[in-house]
């Protein structure tokens, strides 16, 4: 917890940060209750915030109920990240046409940017901003189209007090806690909220809140509140380096038992904040004078991923889900240095069909756990 840097804001004061980041040229999304979910949009108001609202996850399972109380951030993450704001859904990148001689011209298309603060940013999904960044921005070729976005985004965390069943950050090491990657951090109490800055520009912002000194009282709560948010978690990974294990475990009985429930639906890296797979289409105007190239969102799920040379090198569910979680939790480790999982347990909690992926990859490692044992007996 800051408590050397942190301020306390005052509930009613919460409209007043709005303001500032309004003011300060930001366009402002933060959580609201839509379609029965918890997502990401723009706010017009504090009013407008999830007060109450809590959720209840479970494996395929995801409902929100309201109880009498003046908080508006005790809620797990919902179906949204902070993917869509820097990694579009889908996006133009070019467009060629043909002039009367048959010559083709190509012309780049701009992405449109925004100043964009995000209200209720969690430490999970700041760790796979990290993963996003590493991917997008690093290895000197970094992605316009993304970096534009990165630039214009300004980061109001909030520290987790209210984890759903399905997080396990704590076994990544991505939370409840956010430590760093903010501009703005607050930590969430009945009266209002701890606010500390984590960047220059944060802490320009703060300087324009009416805060008052946090006291002892409402620090140690704060802290309380982070500490019972990591106890609380019950699911866990078997381990943060996995890669040698799982690759050990490629002819496993489970993987197979995995392809007859998966739907191969793609749910999972849709909602994952670090999957970045994507396809590019080209999109012809219907007199055939010019076309338009298009990114989008893909997924190793899909039948035309692995799709070379007229064949599918993954034919089947089961190749498919193996290959995710050994990419996700095995060879991100050759690329960025860690594993592609934050612990923020959407997976789990928007599977159609409830597959869990800590109990499977704990069923899948206990093999080589109990080959293990039974050498060393």
């Amino acid at each position: 917890m800051h408590s050397e840097q942190s301020r306390f804001l005052p509930r009613t004061e919460l409209a007043n940060l709005l303001e500032v980041l309004r003011s300060a040229g930001y366009r402002c999304l933060g959580p609201k209750v839509r379609e029965g979910a918890i997502v990401y949009e723009e706010l017009s108001s504090a009013e407008e915030l999830p007060h109450g609202w809590y959720n209840k996850q479970s494996p395929g399972e995801y409902r929100l109920v309201n109880e009498d109380s003046p908080r508006c951030f005790t809620w797990a993450n919902g179906p949204q990240a902070l993917k869509p704001h820097l990694f579009a859904a889908r996006e133009p990148m070019w467009r060629v046409g043909r002039d009367a001689n048959g010559t083709l011209s190509f012309t780049e298309i701009q992405p449109k940017v925004e100043r964009i603060a995000v209200l209720g940013v969690r430490a999970c999904d700041l760790a796979a901003l990290k993963l996003q960044d590493a991917h997008f921005l690093g290895g000197g070729h970094a992605d316009p189209y993304y970096g534009a976005r990165r630039e214009g985004l300004l980061l109001i965390a909030v520290n987790c007090s209210h984890p759903a069943d399905t997080c396990f950050c704590v076994s990544t090491g991505d939370g409840p806690e956010a430590t760093d990657g903010y501009d703005l951090v607050l930590s969430e109490l009945d009266e209002g909220f701890l606010i500390a800055a984590g960047s220059n520009q944060g802490k320009a912002l703060l300087d324009r809140l009416p805060t008052d000194e946090a006291t002892a009282a409402q620090t140690d709560t704060a802290r309380a509140e982070v500490q019972a948010a990591a106890q609380a978690q019950t699911r866990a990974l078997p381990g943060r380096e996995l890669q040698a294990t799982l690759f050990a475990n490629l002819d496993h009985s489970r993987w197979k038992e995995i392809g007859e429930r998966c739907l191969a639906c793609a749910n999972c890296t849709s909602v994952c904040p670090t999957c970045f797979c994507f396809n590019n289409e080209e999109q012809p105007t219907l007199a055939g004078e010019s076309t338009t190239h298009h990114r989008q969102w893909d997924s190793c799920f899909t039948m035309g991923h692995s799709y070379i040379h007229g064949l599918v090198v993954r034919p089947d569910a089961t190749a498919r889900y193996r290959q995710w979680l050994t990419h996700k939790l095995g060879g991100w480790h050759e690329q960025y240095g860690r594993s592609g999982c934050v612990g923020c347990g959407r997976c789990i909690t928007w599977c159609p069909v409830g597959i869990d992926l800590t109990e499977e990859t704990n069923a899948i490692c206990a093999a080589s756990s109990d080959e293990g044992d039974a050498n060393a007996g």
